[in-house]
């Protein structure tokens, strides 16, 4: 960590102006003007020394800049930067019989040092001065060298290289580098408060683009009563259309290169080419993508027409869920239950994590500078670390902290006490998923089970399904999100053996992984699936989860093709409602904030980034869309296991009547219904 002298914080900056490949950027005050982390330090420092110096430049290259933002060295507030070469080595050597060379040099060590004749490992090691100064400017209030290039060769006061003072030559690159380091420190930290500012003059008008992709969620939810069927026609007819203009093209190109030397060709003839273009002069190339476009082309209209009356119970049901949410628009609401009991459980587990992980004592280690220091990495005592000989055989070392541990039992099984906290926390949230699934569920299935819609519908339905849950399904909730998250921290585990095991593992072991992760990840995949319809069947019927998944994983085994078109139709749907929402949003925010619409040209707010407050939009629409879609998705869902199980338990008669509505009976093409159902 790097220490600066006048508010102990430390600062970094640009590359000097001098240089081509140096960045012009906002300028940014440094401590020495603002000292706004110590007031005490702000006013007892001199007042013309306002320009911030680097004890050492050059390890400002380091990769420890970009990680941590700041430059790992000494800094100090000076009133000017220096004008040449010199080093404390050189300085110490002859500062009897030249104490003007000490005077100058010492203005940049620390305020109040004036021993030359300390020793300089002592010296270097306490960091009293800099090993070297060089000639430098000042440039957005730093010290940066003073670089200029001399027939096309970069150098620092007419010169390539330069001593260090810890005995090497270096050559003025280096310096460079370490320009590069500050500069990429100073523009991360300024675009960082540009964004900020961004969001702290704009954040009104996000939550405006917000509520706006609400109210198109919503209208999109009660549109697809009526255009569901409309929207998925014009799609399928569309990829038609498509594919038989691509077959066109391929015959006009293949018809085309009839006669054209070396167009009959074939592609094992030419062999492997790196230029793919070369292919696409051959006949059979084309002949090959004719052939393929036809046969995907028979097969979607063989598809429609097979499984045309399937795709109209689909798009049906679709209907039929807009119709539902349109009579229990509170449902549509629900994820923000499901949000704050996941942000609870996500705060606990942090809380929780954060107390496992400084729950002991702080642990200090060696950092040195050179590789080869073979304390590196050993624990010290950063109390005593001064007197010891580390700092003598490894110049530079500093005892700094690590992280926090011990030598006791408990500290020994943190990292299980780690697992367990993950574990507890997938678990509460998979609950929480659980209880909302449940609570839809119940509520969709009181509207479909309603013989007389929307008459017999149970008063509060949501509220009275999230009770239900609560008081009598808690159990198989919480049973199936246990199974759930097990499956999931077996995949953590494996993660976290995949990233230990980097780079030393061999290739079975490599592909044992692989293989492993790919299986609990199918398996988690469908224990989802099973989960979601086991949850359903608990909300119709209140038995216990396995007896729900059960019965749930037959029903939809025994209409296995009605649950393919039914998922592929509802997905498509909502993607292209999310889409749409994004879409629409993100253009109309677009357009507002980069002063495109006049109505609002003067209410937009000066930013510096506007593609900042866009994508946020942009995202936050997809999610609030993603949020309401999802209400959505589960009400088809519900309906769907409930319109099979109608089926299946009633025939239409006077005494077993169909609870469907009149739509998807008229699909269906059996008996009439009841008299007064149909009155219904």
């Amino acid at each position: 960590m790097g220490r600066h002298s006048c508010s102990g914080q430390l600062v970094s900056g640009p590359h000097h102006p001098h240089s081509q490949e140096f960045l012009s950027i906002p300028y940014e005050p440094t401590l020495c003007q603002w000292g706004k982390h110590s007031l005490l330090s702000y006013l007892s420092r001199p007042l013309n020394k306002t320009i911030l110096f680097y004890f050492n430049i050059l390890k400002c290259a380091s990769p420890v800049v970009l990680i941590n933002l700041q430059c790992p060295t000494t800094q100090l507030c000076v009133s000017k930067c220096p004008d040449r070469f010199a080093t404390y080595i050189d300085v110490q050597a002859s500062y009897r019989y030249r104490p003007d060379q000490w005077n100058y040099f010492r203005q940049f060590c620390k305020p109040g040092f004036n021993n030359p004749r300390k020793s300089v490992a002592q010296v270097l090691r306490d960091e009293d001065c800099p090993s070297m100064i060089i000639p430098s400017r000042p440039f957005l209030k730093r010290c940066f060298p003073d670089f200029s290039t001399k027939n096309g060769v970069l150098t620092v006061a007419n010169q390539t290289t330069f001593k260090d003072g810890r005995g090497k030559t270096r050559n003025v690159t280096d310096l460079r580098e370490a320009a590069n380091g500050i500069n990429n420190v100073l523009d991360a930290r300024s675009v960082g408060m540009k964004i900020f500012e961004d969001y702290a003059i704009s954040w009104y008008w996000i939550l405006i683009g917000l509520f706006i992709a609400m109210l198109l969620s919503l209208l999109f939810l009660v549109l697809l009563r009526f255009t569901a069927g409309v929207l998925f026609w014009i799609f399928i007819f569309g990829v038609i259309g498509i594919i038989g203009y691509g077959i066109w093209h391929c015959y006009w190109e293949y018809d085309h290169l009839k006669g054209i030397p070396g167009s009959d060709l074939t592609v094992y003839d030419i062999g492997f080419q790196t230029d793919f273009k070369v292919y696409l002069q051959l006949r059979q190339t084309w002949l090959a993508f004719m052939i393929i476009l036809c046969g995907v082309e028979v097969i979607i209209i063989l598809m429609l027409i097979f499984l045309r009356n399937r795709i109209r119970i689909a798009i049906a049901l679709l209907k039929e869920g807009s119709r539902a949410i349109g009579y229990i628009m509170s449902t549509l609401f629900y994820p923000i239950v499901t949000f704050l009991l996941i942000a609870i459980c996500i705060s606990y587990w942090a809380v929780t994590a954060v107390f496992l992980a400084t729950s002991g004592e702080p642990v200090y280690k060696v950092m040195a500078n050179q590789t080869l220091c073979k304390y590196a990495n050993l624990t010290c005592d950063p109390e005593t670390f001064n007197t010891t000989n580390v700092t003598k055989l490894c110049p530079g070392a500093q005892c700094t902290f690590a992280f926090y541990g011990g030598e006791s039992l408990y500290h020994k099984y943190i990292f299980i006490f780690q697992l367990a906290n993950a574990f507890v926390f997938l678990w509460l949230v998979n609950f929480a998923i659980a209880l909302g699934q449940c609570t839809l569920a119940g509520a969709f299935a009181s509207y479909y089970w309603a013989y007389r819609k929307p008459a017999d519908i149970p008063l509060w339905p949501l509220f009275s399904s999230f009770g239900r849950a609560i008081r009598y399904h808690t159990g198989s909730l919480a049973f199936g999100a246990l199974i759930l998250a097990i499956v999931q921290l077996i995949r953590v585990i494996l993660e976290y053996l995949d990233h230990k095991l980097k780079g030393t593992q061999n290739s079975f072991t490599r592909f044992l992984l692989c293989c492993l992760k790919c299986c609990f990840w199918c398996l988690e995949k469908f224990l989802k699936f099973i989960n979601r319809n086991a949850y359903i069947m608990i909300a119709i019927y209140g038995k216990n989860f396995c007896t729900s998944a059960k019965e749930a994983f037959f029903l939809l085994m025994r209409n296995v093709v009605r649950v393919a078109v039914l998922d592929k139709v509802t997905d498509f749907l909502l993607f292209l409602g999310k889409i749409l929402v994004a879409g629409g949003v993100g253009v109309l925010a677009f357009f507002f904030f980069t002063q495109r619409i006049p109505v609002f040209a003067q209410e937009v707010p000066m930013l510096n980034y506007y593609w900042v407050p866009l994508l946020t939009v942009i995202i936050g629409s997809y999610l609030v869309a993603h949020g309401f879609f999802s209400v959505y998705a589960m009400c088809v869902d519900t309906l769907f296991l409930c319109f099979c199980e109608d089926l299946e338990r009633n025939d239409g008669s006077t005494a077993k009547p169909y609870f469907m509505s009149a739509s998807l009976h008229r699909i269906l093409g059996k008996k009439k219904l009841s008299p007064k159902k149909a009155a219904g």
